[in-house]
């Protein structure tokens, strides 16, 4: 279990450094106003905050999910694990109720970490890293602080409720669809490892699907932990950004940036499959490694 948790935690922090850019570009696209857009789309979303923010624009935030990553392994693995070993493993259906359990118990670690990368996503956006003031928030940590001392713990806990719904799902979909994938390419050979491809192939798949399930929650959820940046509140709760949003864009708006997210789901659960699964193969050379126990958080 010592093992399948250090590899959780690598395979997700690979997971991060291949996805953060993909998800600040999507964050952005989710939450930009219909009636003064920045971006016109995915690549020229990445384009402009090269130019404006560098390189390192791409990357802000990520102190959050790196910090937030170990935790949030732990609970999935965690329950995950124990949920299988109670309801009995090998069914496809198992795997969606043990990973839906899991993605509901992390959510409360999940959800705070998220709101404090959102916030530092959205910090100096449509502004030149030259021009820009110096940023009034040092890090993942000292955002949710301010939050909390000007909101409460009411405030740290924005979007928990969407946060819940969209992992509940999706981690359900995601475990689901993994063993139904490496079902269908495991070797015949029992002895043998289920192929590097196929295995990169199986998680890029699982993630992708994963999103897809959940993605309408996901665009208010970003909009409701994006809401008051500035000083200015636009929604009343979920249920009014929910409407207002429809109102204002229309079904498309429930799509915002999931060009960005699906083209980053693929490699991120790719190479955190990858890791997680050499990680395992050196440490247990004489064991056949059991995929179904290596299985990340989506996180991206």
């Amino acid at each position: 279990m010592a093992l399948d948790f250090v590899a959780g935690c690598l395979g997700g922090a690979a997971g991060v450094l291949v996805g953060h850019p993909f998800d600040t570009v999507k964050v952005r696209l989710q939450t930009q106003p219909a009636n003064h857009r920045l971006y016109r789309g995915t690549f020229h979303c990445f384009a402009e905050i090269i130019r404006k923010e560098s390189a390192f624009g791409l990357y802000k935030g990520m102190t959050s999910p790196l910090i937030g990553l170990t935790f949030i392994n732990a609970i999935v693995f965690g329950v995950q694990g124990n949920v299988m070993r109670v309801i009995g493993e090998g069914s496809v259906l198992n795997s969606f109720l043990a990973g839906s359990a899991a993605g509901a118990v992390q959510t409360l670690v999940c959800s705070p970490m998220e709101l404090a990368k959102t916030r530092m996503q959205l910090m100096g956006m449509g502004q030149k890293a030259k021009t820009r003031k110096e940023k009034d928030v040092k890090n993942s940590l000292d955002c949710l602080l301010k939050i909390y001392r000007k909101e409460g713990l009411r405030g740290c806990c924005r979007g928990m409720t969407l946060t819940l719904w969209r992992e509940t799902p999706a981690f359900g979909v995601y475990f689901a669809t993994y063993d139904m994938i490496c079902q269908l390419l495991s070797p015949k050979d029992p002895n043998e490892h289920i192929g590097m491809l196929a295995l990169m192939f199986a998680g890029g798949m699982s993630g992708i699907a994963s999103w897809i399930s959940t993605y309408p929650i996901d665009v208010i959820k970003s909009r409701v932990q994006a809401d008051g940046v500035g000083g200015k509140s636009m929604y009343k709760g979920t249920l009014d950004c929910f409407v207002r949003s429809y109102q204002a864009e229309g079904w498309t708006v429930y799509t915002r940036g999931l060009n960005s997210t699906l083209i980053r789901a693929f490699p991120v659960n790719a190479a955190t499959f990858t890791v997680v699964t050499l990680f395992l193969r050196e440490m247990r050379p004489s064991q056949p490694v059991d995929t179904t126990l290596s299985k990340p958080h989506l996180e991206s």
